[in-house]
Order: structure tokens, then C-alpha cells, then sequence
């Protein structure tokens, strides 16, 4: 475990780049935004993913795993730099969290996979979702920081990218300090383009790579959509309280990926897989009840359902075909371009029907098919 932990640190930077969620609302307020604009934060910050992730995947087989780290938190390094240098405009901000999307992309790519490396036969799926705690504790200091900021030291949310910068640096000395006996197949050839995307013609890769872009846009249109949703429909300020529903799906979603982690010891992937995935449309439908107690209720739970999915998927994926561990990576962590693609129509439905609470049908539907493959995943097993 002691060897891990630098991958957890890194796994804590990731979790930085989900800081995005939490400023559509502030920067909708400050640069007086739509919520269709508002919401090109998500799309900048998440389409790296779609862009880098396979000819990052392609390159760390070549590379290694971390190096392809080392760069990531880089990359990441750089665009938290540019807001503290200067930032005054929508663009700015814009361009600064395209660089954090660049470098949580790498991250993600090296990251997830070298959990294997260092996790002990079995573990995986265990360890991951362990990883994803750590993330989650990143994610949260998103909604958390800015409200510490204006309540007690006299800043505003601006000052979570100077606090980021800090941690990355840690997390780059740590990580350079690794030794991890990366783990090859001898039968296995240097992963390309065409060896990438012919994965796909399987259909069961493409189920559950289609189930990581899905549910990514599911989880990031619940950080962006829920303190519009708690001001819209309860009258709650984004800037004094609002952060609240989203510290609460990130803190659901913290408590239930260790719980995860505990749980994977005794119980099958599969089986929690499904189980999760239900209990994420039951708690989505509590949003729609017209109760501010439901509501709150529902976004911790929104937080505990979802907390799992997305190791799950990424675990029980790699480890139905362990030697394509490089490619799959590349196309799944691809698939976390659905947290640019998803949020987008979120607001759109949301501006077309006048109406915050008839945009979260849209993470609605998207959790739907993510239980669909939790089903085909089960009768496989």
C-alpha cells in the first residue's frame, strides 16, 4: 500500500479538474452568462479527453506509465499558472481550464491503469475505487475552497489555483521518487491507432466504453446542474449556499468510493455494479419531487450511487482483457469527453423548456444505459 501512494496523490490532482462543475454557477453570476455559455466551461475542460486520450494511450505504451504521468501533472502545472498570472475574462478562465482538462486527461490515462501495477492480485477493482476516494476529495475542494475563501479569508474562488499549484508540485516530486515494475505480455504488440479503434468493433468494449462517456456526462452535469437547480427551485444563493448541493454530491461521492472500496473486498463487481446503477435512477427521480428535504436527500444519494460507476466500468473492462490494458485505457478515459458533450445539452434543455429541474431528464437517460450494461454485465457473468 505505502508503494501507492504517490498514485494516490496524483489521484487527488485529478480530482482538481472537476473543479469545472462548480464554476459554471460562479461563472455564470460573474461574467453575467446563459447557462448554454456557462456551460462551454464543461465542454473546454472535457474534450481533451476525446482529443489526447488514444495517442496518449499509444504513446505511454511506448513511454511507460510514468512518464506519461510526470507530464500530465505538468501540463495541469501550467494551466493552473495562467489564472493566477491573470484573469479577467471569460476567455482566460476558459483557456486556463483547458490546460487543467489536458492535464487531468494524461493523468487519467497513466493513472488508472498503473493502479493495476501496484495493487496485488484481485485488488484492482478494490483499489480503484479507493483511487477514485482520493479523486473524490480533489473534487470536493471545487465547491469547498471558494466558500472558505469568501467566509473567512477575504478571497474570492479565485484562489483555487494557487492552492492546486501547491499540491501538484507535491505530487510531482512524489511521483518522480516511484519505483513501479510496470507489467508487460510478451505476446503483445506496441499499441497503434488501428489496434486502438479495432477494439471497438467488439461489442461489448463498446458498451462499456459508450457507458464511460455516458455516465461521465451524467456525474458532470449533476456538479454543474445542482446549485441551479437548489437556486431555481428553492431560492438558495449560488454564492453564499449553493456550493452546498454540489459539496454534498462530492462528499456523497468521496464517502461512497471508500465504502466502495470496502465493499469490492467481499462483494463481485458485477454484482455491485447493478446494484449501484439502480439506486442512481431512484435518487436522480427524488430531484423531481418539489421537496428542498427530498432534494437534499437525493443529491446525497445522486452522490453515493454514482460514487462507484465509473471504476467499475473501467476495472471490470481492463481486467476482460488484461493485455490491451494500454488501449483500453486510451478509449475509455477518450469516453470522458461525454463530461464536454452531455453538460452542453443539460443547459440546452434546460433554456429550451425554461426550466433547470426538466434538464437533469438528460443525466435521466444517460443513467439508464449505464444500468443496461450493468445487466449485460451480470447475465455475462
Amino acid at each position: 500500500m505505502r508503494r501507492a501512494v504517490p498514485i494516490y496523490l496524483a489521484f487527488l490532482v485529478m480530482g482538481f479538474g472537476d473543479v469545472v462543475g462548480p464554476l459554471v454557477g460562479l461563472a455564470k453570476e460573474e461574467f453575467v452568462l446563459s447557462n448554454t455559455v456557462a456551460f462551454l466551461l464543461t465542454f473546454v475542460g472535457f474534450i481533451m479527453f476525446g482529443l489526447l486520450s488514444v495517442p496518449m494511450g499509444i504513446f505511454q505504451d511506448r513511454k511507460g506509465k510514468k512518464f506519461v504521468l510526470q507530464m500530465g501533472l505538468v501540463i495541469a502545472l501550467l494551466g493552473l499558472i495562467l489564472p493566477i498570472i491573470n484573469m479577467n475574462t471569460f476567455a482566460l478562465l476558459l483557456l486556463a481550464v483547458l490546460f487543467l482538462g489536458a492535464g487531468a486527461t494524461i493523468l487519467q490515462v497513466a493513472g488508472n491503469p498503473i493502479m493495476r501495477d501496484v495493487s496485488e492480485e484481485g485488488k484492482y477493482a478494490r483499489n480503484l475505487s479507493l483511487g477514485q476516494f482520493v479523486k473524490a476529495i480533489g473534487s470536493l475542494s471545487g465547491p469547498i475552497l471558494p466558500v472558505l475563501a469568501a467566509r473567512y479569508w477575504g478571497a474570492d474562488w479565485k484562489i483555487v489555483f494557487p492552492v492546486y499549484s501547491v499540491f501538484i508540485i507535491i505530487t510531482l516530486i512524489s511521483v518522480s521518487t516511484l519505483k513501479v515494475e510496470e507489467k508487460k505480455f510478451d505476446n503483445s504488440k506496441p499499441a497503434t491507432f488501428k489496434s486502438c479503434f479495432a477494439l471497438l468493433k467488439n461489442n461489448y468494449v463498446l458498451m462499456m466504453v459508450l457507458a464511460i462517456f455516458i455516465y461521465v456526462g451524467a456525474e458532470v452535469s449533476m456538479s454543474s446542474g445542482i446549485p441551479l437547480y437548489l437556486k431555481d427551485q428553492f431560492q438558495i444563493d449560488i454564492q453564499k449556499l449553493g456550493l452546498l448541493g454540489t459539496g454534498l454530491f462530492f462528499t456523497a461521492l468521496m464517502v461512497g468510493r471508500f465504502l466502495g472500496g470496502v465493499i469490492l473486498t467481499w462483494v463481485k463487481a458485477k454484482t455491485f455494479f447493478i446494484v449501484t446503477s439502480v439506486a442512481a435512477i431512484i435518487s436522480i427521480l427524488g430531484l423531481f419531487m418539489g421537496s428542498q428535504t427530498l432534494a437534499i436527500f437525493s443529491v446525497i444519494l445522486i452522490g453515493l450511487s454514482f460514487a462507484n460507476i465509473f471504476p467499475l466500468v473501467f476495472s471490470i473492462t481492463i481486467d476482460h482483457m488484461p493485455e490491451k490494458t494500454n488501449e483500453l485505457s486510451g478509449l475509455m478515459i477518450m469516453a470522458i469527453v461525454g463530461g464536454a458533450i452531455i453538460p452542453p445539452i443539460m443547459g440546452m434543455v434546460s433554456d429550451l423548456t425554461s426550466s433547470t429541474l426538466m434538464g437533469f431528464l438528460v443525466p435521466l437517460v444517460a443513467i439508464l444505459y449505464v444500468t443496461w450494461s450493468a445487466v449485460v454485465n451480470l447475465t455475462r457473468a
